[in-house]
């Protein structure tokens, strides 16, 4: 395939998408990330995307949300690796509130088989995931439908929240920063995932490596209000994804890196070393259940694994 081509491909999908990584653009063009990245940087210099997250977006500062039939197709090996992940901090007969989302929606497949679970949401594809699941109780919150995710929005739903309490809240969102924490880029949408925290003693957010260092136009959970982080390693020199790992460690957020087997550290095996925590002490990545921050083990109690007597470290993606 010619330059020309390839750019017209790229840019075409990042109109249909709103932000796609290198790694994915690199699969539908069948060609390298380096040659994709020089291709990004082409079409950037023209002004026809930004240079985001270790991909592209469509320029103009914030991304806009792409619809689920976009999404369901993006970054699906790392969805599913950030999945298995989360699942396994759920414990039986947990109650627990899931948002929705493509990511939310791998990880609802995961928690069919964890027994006595209650499960709170307002995502239509979340309860279909469970709806076959005898020993999985679905509570589905009120509200209006937004056909782009099928999720059920507005004051019906947020209403329906008043008063809940369950142990941790598992969101996803369109962008992450240090900063700001977890956004979206609809108002209504980011309206009730601030009630679903409200009704949670932890918050879990999950994220792949394409939406670290994004900023969307509404905040839905500060970095001081999540718990911990469920993501992927990013690629080899994502810097901004690197930095934006290090600075959320820096404010006190659990990092759990998954691996997807592309490439990525595999679960379980030590990162290389690199991006340290606070007193340049290691960063436990964590890859399984409930744990104090500095500790990392396998699935919590009732998943049938013993503790891992060994730490991880935040890869430093920084190119050298």
């Amino acid at each position: 395939m010619f330059a020309a081509e390839r750019r017209q491909l790229i840019l075409e999908m990042v109109r249909a998408n709103g932000a796609v990584s290198l790694r994915e653009l690199a699969r539908v063009v069948q060609t390298s990330e380096v040659t994709v990245r020089r291709d990004v940087r082409a079409l950037e210099a023209e002004g026809l995307l930004d240079r985001r997250h270790g991909g592209a977006v469509l320029p103009g500062g914030f991304t806009r949300e792409s619809g689920f039939p976009q999404k369901s197709h993006l970054a699906t090996a790392e969805k599913t690796a950030i999945a298995d992940v989360a699942a396994s901090l759920v414990e039986e007969g947990e109650a627990i509130v899931v948002g929705a989302g493509t990511t939310t929606q791998e990880l609802a497949r995961r928690l069919a088989r964890v027994p006595g679970l209650t499960v709170v949401t307002n995502s239509l594809l979340v309860a279909q995931a469970l709806a076959h699941a005898n020993r999985v109780e679905v509570v589905m919150t009120g509200g209006t439908l937004r056909g782009s995710n099928y999720a059920l929005v507005g004051s019906g739903a947020e209403q329906s929240l008043q008063g809940l309490r369950v142990s941790r809240a598992f969101l996803s969102g369109s962008g992450l920063t240090a900063e700001r924490g977890l956004s979206t880029s609809n108002m209504l949408s980011a309206s009730v995932d601030r009630a679903l925290v409200q009704a949670a003693a932890e918050v879990v957010v999950l994220a792949d490596h394409t939406k670290l260092g994004t900023d969307t136009m509404f905040q839905t959970v500060p970095t001081d209000v999540i718990t911990r982080l469920v993501t992927d390693e990013p690629p080899p020199h994502d810097e901004r994804a690197a930095t934006e790992l290090q600075a959320l460690a820096d404010q006190g957020v659990q990092i759990a890196v998954a691996g997807t087997g592309q490439g990525g550290a595999p679960a379980g095996e030590q990162l290389p070393p690199g991006v340290r925590g606070r007193r340049e002490m290691p960063l436990p990545v964590q890859r399984g259940g409930r744990m104090p921050s500095g500790q990392f083990r396998g699935p919590g109690p009732g998943m049938g694994a013993e503790p891992l007597e060994r730490t991880a470290r935040v890869a430093d993606l920084r190119r050298r």
